[in-house]
């Protein structure tokens, strides 16, 4: 029998502001435990709320990236939350009247475009950290009160691998944008997932399993395979499945029952009563919308067909909003696409690395990356120069032709000066050219590899190719 898979996923990303949600405490990571806390983020009595209003902003803005509907009112709500690493006992979510409904996103697997459609944004405080050790438990509340952004898309994946590109892809639109850092190891972006299977011959879903714990984009994909599996095996067996809620154990690579999954009405939730609902003008809409940047797949797309780039480089060019801002700036400049595609998709990644770094802290700029550009395409100098420029122009910055004038790196096209090297190279290896007249052809390389060793690599490569042809008789 066929089965069907049936996923949704419950995206919680930590918004980039500097204070708490409800409180004037600092966000950061990597404080010593409960030293970013205040009366408001430990529920302490008397203690009241006041909404950070940055933090509305930038939900809203990544409502807007997705095409979402934004609502001019909204409120904010209690959760009944008993767990340890809440102090208050409830916390203050939305729940009928959230931020962002609506939107989708469009992702492609196995060179196959699917939208998956997003259900809602709401906006919501995070939660502490608890950390358990052999004999005993503690908790953080640093990260208590941080402004947590929380996508819940429509169960529209039907595979493991959509799951992954749409979490994929919904994490380079919020870094377009700017809202959050989207580092799952710092906890920045975390990720439940909703999974079901049911057989192909029926309509109405299967029962769904919630997987936590999920804290890496290959923690996702390979905790929905096993579930998928497990789940499958239940039903071939005629065994029912259960709602649940199961952690991911990534060392074992299994799921484990972790407790029966709670319905809304668990949580009873009703209005917070300490916080104002939210009203949004939408001339302000309007205007956090006119300011949104192109979308990636939009710029990648645009980029094939503006710019004539091979669909690989274009993706490797908008994968990071400031790199595919750089480099087009400098295409326009140099007037040469492809030329400045190459020269950052080899030496300026080489130089930002795998980390975060980004080209935009770099000394080099898109007009003097475009300027090197012009200078390689006019043979003004050859690319050995131009490499040894490029490095001038990371580590220092400036103009290209003034540090090719300064360091005289100038290509030598004239015939008669590249004559005399040609001749000199000719006559110290004699064995080469008896070599190449036996067949080897691999010594007029070797001689074209000698006039540029004696001209410092200034020699025209090209003109001493077809020299050393000429004067060997080919």
């Amino acid at each position: 029998m066929r089965y069907l898979t049936t996923i949704g996923l419950e995206v919680h990303v930590q918004l980039k502001t500097q204070s708490k949600m409800f409180c004037a405490c600092p966000t950061g990571y990597g404080a010593p435990p409960n030293t970013l806390v205040c009366p408001v983020c430990l529920g302490y009595p008397g203690a009241m709320p006041v909404m950070n209003k940055e933090a509305v902003t930038l939900t809203v803005i990544s409502g807007l990236m997705i095409g979402s509907h934004i609502s001019e009112y909204s409120k904010f709500d209690r959760k009944s939350y008993f767990y340890p690493d809440m102090p208050k006992n409830y916390q203050i979510s939305q729940f009928d009247k959230p931020l962002c409904e609506g939107g989708s996103v469009t992702v492609t697997v196995e060179g196959q475009d699917k939208v998956i459609g997003v259900t809602r944004i709401h906006l919501e405080e995070d939660v502490g950290k608890s950390t358990h050790y052999a004999k005993s438990s503690g908790v953080d509340f640093n990260r208590a009160g941080h402004p947590l952004m929380e996508i819940v898309s429509e169960p529209d994946m039907e595979s493991p691998e959509e799951a992954y590109a749409y979490l994929q892809a919904m994490r380079q639109i919020l870094l377009y944008v700017g809202v959050s850092d989207c580092n799952l190891e710092e906890g920045n972006m975390r990720c439940d997932v909703n999974v079901s299977v049911r057989p192909e011959s029926q309509k109405e879903l299967g029962t769904k399993a919630e997987l936590k714990n999920l804290n890496t984009f290959k923690g996702v994909l390979n905790s929905l395979y096993y579930e998928v599996s497990r789940q499958t095996a239940m039903l071939e067996r005629g065994e029912r499945i259960i709602q649940e809620t199961r952690r991911w154990d990534s060392e074992k690579g299994i799921t484990t029952s972790m407790r029966i999954k709670e319905d809304a009405h668990d949580y009873r939730y009703f209005p917070e009563p300490d916080l104002l609902p939210v009203v949004l003008p939408r001339e302000q809409v309007d205007a956090w919308r006119e300011a949104l940047p192109e979308l990636p797949r939009t710029r990648r797309e645009r980029f094939v067909l503006e710019y004539g780039l091979p669909e690989y480089d274009a993706e490797v060019l908008v994968a990071k909003r400031d790199v595919a801002e750089f480099f087009e700036t400098a295409a326009k400049r140099a007037g040469n696409p492809k030329g400045v595609s190459n020269w950052i998709m080899t030496e300026v990644m080489r130089v930002l690395g795998d980390g975060d770094a980004c080209v935009s802290n770099l000394h080099l700029t898109p007009e003097a990356l475009a300027d090197l550009v012009k200078l390689v395409d006019s043979n003004t100098i050859n690319m050995t120069s131009a490499k040894a420029v490029f490095e001038v122009l990371v580590d220092k910055g400036g103009d290209p032709r003034a540090i090719v004038n300064d360091k005289s790196l100038a290509q030598v096209s004239d015939e008669d000066s590249i004559e005399v090297f040609v001749d000199q190279a000719m006559s110290e290896n004699p064995q080469s050219v008896e070599d190449y007249k036996n067949g080897k052809k691999a010594a007029a390389q070797f001689l074209v590899g000698q006039v540029m060793r004696m001209s410092r690599g200034k020699a025209n490569p090209q003109v001493v190719g077809q020299m050393i042809s000429n004067k060997l008789g080919t």
